[in-house]
């Protein structure tokens, strides 16, 4: 029998009723659909609708439900209900007879499924900011061991100029700290309770949002009951948040792929994140790093779904918005996934500082060096800049180093090259250069180390209130 029956008179067709069925996915919501149901029916006890012995058989009813539930998750299997909220409602009157009938007095599934869905990201936020700690916890402790070991630094895939391996990592250390408050904003907006908006219209009973709002930990209440019923924005929010964190993982992932190639060779994927080929006796393949990397397309894809979902849908409520839990479910589990094995995967690779080191074998990373060391002699940067190019192209054709050049031939570029131009092919005097804030020379590193420690302390994790 259905929760509408009383309306039609044929039989649901069996394909669609297949078709409009949404358990399978949102049974999920299960402790969530049972947590905003104990709230709602003592709000109706607080308006008379219930009497304190129905109130007690309820949240008996209830309780024992998500006890049950908690037990044996196998048990949802069993369920034929179309969505979670009549599954609740049905196992509820089974369990207490028809005071659980009461239940759904002045109440919405339409506003069932916003509450539920709310409190489901509130949790997963929570969660995701704790794994993003942990990453850029173990970022830290990489830096911190490899404090003073310097890399090659890149761009456009050519080396650049030297820098610091613990400047490196702190680079991704800012890009999840950012992440991580983009998931602390998006709390923000989906800490806003929508029971008591009904359908669409407003609860006909006068019952106590803001009541509501507290028993379920959220800080304030929806003000406009046609947005709380079809609003899907918070999602939207997490699910930025999750593809732009995605992004940094992946960006992260494919750094450590090029450097674990034995053209590069100086990062050492641990055994326990990779693999072998099922031919190839030597290979050893970065596969968690690869999974990273194309999974963040799905969560790309999944915020572009419900982007396109969005933007032709009416008010108020439309079943088009079924569609959006699936996309969320994913993109929770997969952010989640993947935080997790990339922080694993920091936490067990290896820095070959020998390999790092061979790797800044070309002095061309200096010819920027150089090219200032001619600026604080009087040379404006554009001459400099077109000097040490032709100086580097001269090196190139001969096969020489830049410090293999002698002064004499330095002095035909430019009468301003003295003796203490080959100071400045010394790793050292290059990275202490680099002395602004938030540059590379080891002092400022330091101070961005201890910074950036300050700051994960200072972190609080928002609790959902039970």
């Amino acid at each position: 029998m259905g929760i509408w029956d009383g309306r039609f008179s044929e039989k649901m067709n069996a394909d669609f009723e297949s078709f409009n069925r949404s358990f399978e996915t949102d049974q999920r919501l299960v402790l969530e659909d049972i947590q905003g149901s104990l709230a709602y029916a003592k709000a109706l006890q607080k308006i008379d609708i219930l009497t304190m012995n129905e109130l007690k058989s309820i949240v008996n009813g209830l309780n024992e439900i998500r006890t049950e539930i908690s037990n044996q998750p196998a048990l949802l299997k069993e369920s034929v209900d179309e969505d979670i909220h009549s599954y609740v409602e049905n196992l509820l009157v089974k369990k207490i007879g028809p005071t659980g009938l009461k239940l759904h007095t002045g109440r919405s599934r339409n506003e069932q499924v916003s509450v539920d869905t709310r409190l489901f990201v509130k949790k997963i936020i929570n969660e995701t900011k704790q794994r993003l700690k942990d990453l850029m916890w173990e970022l830290i402790k990489s830096a911190k061991v490899h404090e003073d070991l310097i890399i090659p630094g890149y761009t456009h895939l050519r080396k650049a100029q030297p820098v610091l391996l613990s400047h490196y990592f702190l680079a991704y250390f800012e890009m999840f700290l950012r992440d991580y408050h983009r998931f602390e904003e998006s709390f923000q907006r989906t800490d806003s309770s929508p029971l008591g908006s009904g359908a669409l219209a407003g609860c006909s009973f006068p019952i106590d949002r803001k009541f509501l709002a507290e028993e379920l930990g959220f800080s304030e209440i929806t003000h406009n009951s046609l947005d709380a019923v079809s609003d899907r924005d918070y999602i939207l929010d997490f699910l930025f948040a999750a593809s732009t964190t995605l992004i940094h993982l992946s960006r992260l992932a494919e750094d450590l792929i090029i450097f674990s190639t034995p053209e590069f060779g100086w990062i050492l994927l641990s055994d326990k994140v990779t693999t072998g080929s099922s031919l190839m006796p030597q290979k050893k393949n970065p596969d968690s790093l690869e999974l990273v990397r194309g999974k963040s397309s799905r969560l790309i894809g999944n915020l572009s779904s419900l982007l396109i979902l969005l933007k032709g849908t009416p008010l108020t409520y439309n079943k088009d918005l079924q569609d959006d839990k699936e996309l969320l479910f994913n993109s929770a589990d997969t952010v989640l996934e993947c935080l997790h094995i990339s922080k694993i995967i920091i936490e067990t690779m290896k820095i070959d500082s020998k390999a790092a080191k061979n790797a800044l074998n070309d002095d061309s990373i200096f010819a920027t060096d150089i090219a200032d060391y001619l600026v604080r002699k009087g040379v404006p940067f554009r001459s400099a800049h077109k000097i040490t190019g032709s100086i580097v192209l001269e090196c190139e054709q001969k096969g020489i180093m830049l410090a293999e050049l002698s002064l004499e031939r330095y002095k035909t570029y430019s009468l301003s090259f003295e003796d203490d131009v080959f100071k400045l092919f010394m790793l050292d005097n290059s990275i202490n250069a680099h002395s602004v804030t938030g540059g590379t020379s080891p002092d400022r590193v330091k101070e961005e180390l201890v910074r950036a420690e300050n700051l994960l302390k200072s972190l609080i994790i928002s609790k959902i209130k039970k």
